[in-house]
């Protein structure tokens, strides 16, 4: 006869070892802007392939792309991008101050697109001008226009974008002779699940306007357009290869 105390006795096993577990990982990690806790406890988030746009109460836009954190706080007038990637209208005189993780930009009757992933933020100015104050050099204005990149290490690169291009904001996204790696890296932001591609495509490139709201037809599309193939183990665990290698 099976004994009572015995599914007890495993959850105690599972607590301990989840504890265990919990001792191996470092408290900084745990509460650090990229930590798992860090998104979840964010006071606006979007899953994987969601986007969201919200009217703050000032009259500001704020548009939130795929798989993007951010905390608000309007009393004074600050916003934090945790991870992923913010559009943020701002129409009033009083400026909204949004911290990236490698410094702040203040935002006043502007718009700007902002990017943060694990070593890297991208600052795009769709309209007006902000200030950007990185956390390592000195304090610099972007203008309409201007695409800013910054580096951990404080290096950064200035360069432009057409901000009347189609992208994200519309549920788009719009490429011109891009490396397929590069889009497949991008398409994969707004897919659960593994994609995955064979070295030999990354000489291919892309060309088109697609859709983001439904990425298996991205792919079909791909499969039309170029020399590939889609091999599936499920939904959620896709690798692209050559045609003729799945043959």
């Amino acid at each position: 006869m099976a004994s009572p105390d015995r599914p007890r006795t495993g959850r105690r096993d599972l607590l301990q070892g989840g504890l265990a577990l919990a001792a191996l990982v470092p408290a900084g990690w745990l509460f650090s802007p990229y930590s798992p806790l860090a998104g979840w406890q964010a006071d606006l988030n979007t899953a994987v392939g969601e986007r969201r746009g919200i009217r703050l109460v000032d009259g500001s836009v704020l548009q939130l792309n795929t798989d993007t954190a951010a905390d608000l706080n309007m009393a004074r007038h600050r916003l934090t991008l945790i991870q992923g990637e913010i559009a943020l209208s701002v129409s009033r005189a009083q400026p909204i101050e949004a911290d990236f993780g490698l410094g702040r930009v203040t935002i006043g009757q502007a718009q700007v697109c902002l990017r943060r992933e694990a070593d890297t933020c991208r600052i795009s100015v769709l309209y007006g001008s902000v200030q950007v104050r990185p956390e390592q050099g000195m304090a610099l204005t972007l203008q309409y226009g201007d695409q800013l990149t910054l580096y951990p290490d404080g290096s950064g690169y200035m360069g432009r974008f057409d901000p009347h291009k189609p992208d994200w904001r519309d549920g788009v996204l719009s490429v011109d002779n891009l490396p397929l790696a590069d889009f497949l890296r991008e398409i994969s932001r707004y897919r659960p699940g593994m994609l995955r591609w064979a070295p030999a495509l990354e000489s291919l490139t892309v060309t088109g306007t697609f859709q983001l709201a439904d990425t298996d037809r991205i792919l079909a599309e791909l499969v039309h357009n170029l020399p590939v193939a889609v091999q599936s183990r499920s939904r959620y665990w896709v690798t692209l290869v050559p045609r003729q290698a799945a043959a």
